[in-house]
């Protein structure tokens, strides 16, 4: 096998792109300003534009080609063993070298832009369980409202009666409606798809998930209806530029929150219901379940009807997968892994209480 130049400049390129996206990381300003406010929306706004048409997932297809190409390589390589192995190695890491190369051009950026409290001026401290306590208290109260809203009674369980499709439609318009307060969070050009590997998915204990590579948002098809329209807000908030996951949470309560119907109202208080008394049951157990007193029996239900449908997806290779996506989260200024999902709750207290002062 002959020495390829391209394939060697590629490989010496990788470690580069490396060290820019790390002194990347040191800026803030400056990814803020001309990445993800700057040529990322055009980026963003391409691609959803380019794949937002195809009935399928293109990148579900994508990605199972380039397993398959993966594969292949080490197939070969044993089968010849191991002969002219380091120009395949290197042949190898220059294919890395693009695709590190575009998934940060197209998206993997936005890990480093500025805080989202700071774009919504949001003063955040460290709050005290007194004032998690009374937040919590008041999405119960917004919570039991739309259950009895849907219900009629407080015993039944919300029953979510769209289908997929009819909800990646519904998401945009809570958007829409949402980019009139604030205009940052605007959202056009729909590619939103049932991921043709949610049984994968499942299996792996993941709701969604965004192609960086096609810009598609991705949604596990068979997770429960009642998480489903924070689901799909949270990869469109992914979309429009929110990496950190505690961010896109929020983005995504506040889409689905915006939103004229009362089944993607309840979504967002129950998934910021979900986060806050899983933050209190940490701090304080016993008020945890003083808590959980006042929430209605019917939401009791679906939450243990989602908690089934997870355990039935229980296997020895979740963990694993989660400790490589724990890593690869720390990898991208997340600290936290992905126990980051969880600090929303920073959020969403900034944002009831500003609220509150209005």
């Amino acid at each position: 096998m002959k020495w390829n130049k391209s394939h060697i400049l590629l490989a010496i390129f990788l470690p580069i792109q490396v060290l820019l996206v790390q002194l990347a990381a040191k800026n803030p300003a400056f990814i803020e300003r001309y990445y993800s406010n700057g040529i990322y929306p055009y980026i963003s706004s391409f691609f959803r534009v380019v794949f937002g048409w195809i009935p399928f997932s293109f990148g579900d297809v994508l990605l199972a080609f380039g397993l398959f190409i993966f594969l292949r390589f080490i197939f070969r390589l044993i089968k010849t063993r191991f002969r002219n192995f380091i120009p395949k190695i290197i042949h190898f890491v220059a294919v890395l070298s693009i695709i590190y190369f575009c998934f940060y051009l197209f998206w993997g950026l936005n890990y480093y832009r500025e805080p989202l409290a700071k774009n919504l001026n949001y003063q955040q401290k460290k709050y005290t369980t007194k004032q998690l306590q009374k937040v919590t208290e008041h999405i119960i109260t917004k919570l039991n409202r739309h259950q009895v809203k849907i219900t009629k009674n407080d015993t039944l369980q919300v029953k979510n009666p769209y289908q997929p499709k009819e909800m990646y439609t519904m998401a945009a318009l809570g958007y829409r409606n949402l980019a009139q307060d604030y205009p940052q969070l605007a959202y056009q050009f729909s590619s939103i798809k049932s991921s043709l590997m949610s049984l994968l998915q499942s299996y792996n204990g993941t709701s969604g998930y965004l192609n960086p590579l096609t810009g598609e948002a991705h949604v596990n098809d068979k997770i429960p209806k009642t998480s489903y329209p924070t689901t799909t807000c949270h990869e469109m908030a992914h979309q429009i530029g929110f990496a950190a996951e505690n961010e896109a949470n929020f983005v995504g309560f506040l889409a689905a929150n915006y939103n004229d119907d009362v089944y993607f109202k309840y979504a967002s208080y129950r998934m910021a219901f979900g986060y806050c008394i899983r933050e209190i049951r940490k701090r304080d157990p016993e008020l945890s379940k003083t808590l959980w007193q006042s929430v209605h029996k019917g939401i009791i239900k679906d939450f243990n009807a989602s908690y089934q449908f997870w355990q039935q997806y229980q296997n020895p290779f979740e963990p694993i997968v989660k400790k490589g996506y724990n890593a690869y989260l720390k990898a991208n200024k997340q600290a936290k892994g992905v126990e980051s999902y969880n600090y929303v709750v920073d959020l969403l207290i900034s944002y009831f209480e500003t609220s509150e002062k209005r």
